[in-house]
């Protein structure tokens, strides 16, 4: 009772200050406290929020399995960033406006695939068989005849009857234009600062899948007791090495400056996703890319809720799931808030969308795939959800509780960040 009193004191006393106060004086001080305030909120989410390191010179080059089977000397590796970041600031400097100033360095092959790793030498290697049997069958001409002749790809078979028949192209042969399908493919694996063996077991399976005549399939989440394996071409399996953990959206973020892929998909080391609907990912992106040929297209697991694969998680982990979908909704731009899955780590973007997001990317945890999406809305670049197979893999590095408390951090840091202009394109 004491405290009420003090209090309604204390409004009483604020309420005569204020009907003798003068009412310039008045307004002066409502707006001189509103700017301090604003001011003060605005230097505390500058010093909060995360701001990526820039990379190390050690991790802009790579190794791979030379065709004697040798670990290769370390190699710069190719970065459409850097080059795009060079012409916009010479024509800045030259005063010269750019016809297209978002426009990147043409792609060398079809497919780059950038899976982020940290201590995964457990997991890697079931999800690369099950990549590479894909990738070499779907866009494995690209890379020679011997290969070729061992591995047929869908590609070039679609291409060989569309040249017998002289009056289709190979596009129009694959279901009358329904999907262009193009030629060649990469692996980027992004070592995340990995203290176990995960490095030399992607150069195991590398140099295995290259060099033997029949590879030793590796079992995989899909395969436990898998019959074949697939041989790959040389060098198509690249290793970046960074010197410390970034956490995996910047492991994401730093694989796709250096890919040479039309398409670029990143994909969990887990093997979760079923990767053969990487073509899904592909016919749903170009069915809605602009005409600048941008387009996102995302796996969704918003069809499983309900199935197995969902109900047999914990409950705490699928309530903080629930949670998390509410904060989306209530934290992320219109477009985004209505995405159902904007956690699944299979996501594929056309080569003209990368420069409207990878150069502006902040968050390095696993908050990352939310920004990359806002990004994308903001450039008007549009956004689809496919349906993809995917199923619960054990050796989840995700702290539960601790991790969610995180990504509601971050999430909620990353909007007011973008909101006041802490952040910018």
């Amino acid at each position: 009772m004491y405290a009420i009193n003090t209090l309604g004191a204390f409004l009483q006393k604020c309420v005569d200050i204020a009907q003798t106060t003068p009412l310039p004086l008045l307004i002066g001080l409502i707006v001189t406290n509103a700017l301090a305030f604003s001011a003060f909120g605005y230097l505390l989410v500058f010093i909060v929020a995360p701001v990526p390191r820039p990379p190390r010179l050690s991790e802009k080059r790579y190794r791979t399995i030379l065709p004697n089977g040798e670990i290769s000397e370390y190699a710069r590796l190719p970065c459409w960033e850097d080059s795009w970041l060079v012409r916009k600031l010479q024509a800045r400097k030259e005063n010269r406006v750019l016809e297209d100033p978002d426009a990147v360095q043409g792609a060398s092959l079809f497919m780059s695939v950038v899976v982020p790793a940290y201590n995964e030498q457990d997991r890697l290697g079931g999800m690369l068989e099950e990549a590479v049997e894909f990738l070499q069958r779907e866009y494995g001409d690209a890379h020679g005849a011997d290969v070729e002749s061992k591995s047929p790809s869908t590609s070039a078979t679609y291409r060989k009857i569309a040249q017998e028949k002289n009056s289709e192209t190979p596009e129009t042969v694959r279901s009358k234009g329904q999907m262009k399908v193009g030629r060649g493919w990469e692996i980027l694996i992004i070592s995340d600062g990995s203290t176990d063996k995960t490095v030399e077991k992607a150069f195991d399976f590398a140099r295995d899948h290259q060099l033997a005549q029949y590879p030793v399939p590796v079992p995989g989440p899909r395969t436990p007791h898998p019959t074949h394996a697939t041989q790959i071409p040389h060098g198509s399996i690249r290793v970046v090495e960074l010197e410390e953990n970034r956490g995996k959206g910047g492991a994401v973020t730093h694989g796709m400056r250096h890919v040479r892929g039309e398409y670029v998909v990143f994909a969990d080391a887990d093997g979760a996703s079923k990767f053969e609907d990487l073509a899904k990912l592909v016919k749903g992106c170009q069915d809605i890319e602009d005409d600048k040929g941008r387009g996102v297209a995302i796996g969704s697991r918003a069809h499983l809720v309900g199935s197995d694969a969902i109900v047999k998680r914990s409950i705490l982990r699928n309530f903080l799931m629930h949670c998390f979908h509410l904060l989306i909704r209530s934290l992320t731009t219109r477009n985004t808030s209505l995405i159902k899955d904007t956690q699944c780590g299979f996501k594929l973007f056309s080569r003209p969308t990368l420069p409207y997001i990878i150069p502006h990317m902040h968050s390095e945890g696993w908050i990352f795939d939310v920004e990359m999406l806002m990004l994308a809305e903001s450039a008007k670049i549009t956004v689809v959800e496919v349906a993809i197979g995917w199923k619960e893999v054990m050796g989840s590095k995700l702290n539960v509780i601790w991790d969610s408390l995180g990504m509601a951090w971050g999430l909620a840091i990353l909007r007011i960040a973008w909101a006041i202009g802490v952040y910018r394109r």
